[in-house]
């Protein structure tokens, strides 16, 4: 019923548009009104809406997969397969210190540095690369928000988007 192309090109906002929906749902259940329907509705309501801020800002780790390796997301390990040796690795999330943005020849990187100095550069573009979305998110500190938008402006070629404090460390 709808064209391929347009179905393409709206599959990337589906989580978005399911949360809305759930949104205008629990909207529509508080206006029932009443002791139970109005606090029911409300909690469907923020529920959804953090549910659909949190989709938006995941969405800009997608993208097709164009660069070579794969990422994986393993017991609280980041490890990047690249076809070739050099650059792929494995970081745990406890040990990770810093995360930068780098954008070199044209492609955007993740620079993952851990605390004795060793870095796994993995491109943005990479499979599996959206898994970082939720490793990141679960980092002290980091401005989730922060990181989507250095991810869609053409911004400066390296950005330091979040340093490890000295004081919190992942248990």
């Amino acid at each position: 019923m709808i064209r391929p192309e347009l179905a393409e090109r709206l599959r990337p906002w589906a989580e978005t548009h399911l949360a809305l929906a759930l949104v205008v749902f629990g909207l529509w259940v508080l206006s029932l009104g009443g002791w139970v329907f109005q606090p029911l509705g409300s909690l469907i309501a923020i529920i959804a809406a953090v549910w659909a801020l949190d989709a938006r800002r995941r969405m800009r780790f997608r993208s097709l997969a164009t660069a070579p390796g794969i990422v994986e997301l393993d017991e609280g390990a980041i490890r990047y397969l690249s076809p070739d040796r050099v650059l792929g690795g494995e970081l745990s999330l406890r040990d990770l210190y810093e995360i930068r943005l780098l954008r070199l020849n044209g492609r955007v990187h993740w620079r993952l540095k851990s605390v004795d100095g060793q870095a796994i550069l993995i491109p943005v573009d990479a499979k599996g690369a959206e898994l970082l979305a939720s490793a990141f998110a679960s980092l002290p500190g980091l401005d989730m928000g922060r990181v989507a938008a250095a991810l869609a402006a053409d911004g400066p070629a390296i950005q330091t988007l979040w340093t490890r404090s000295e004081r919190a460390r992942l248990t």
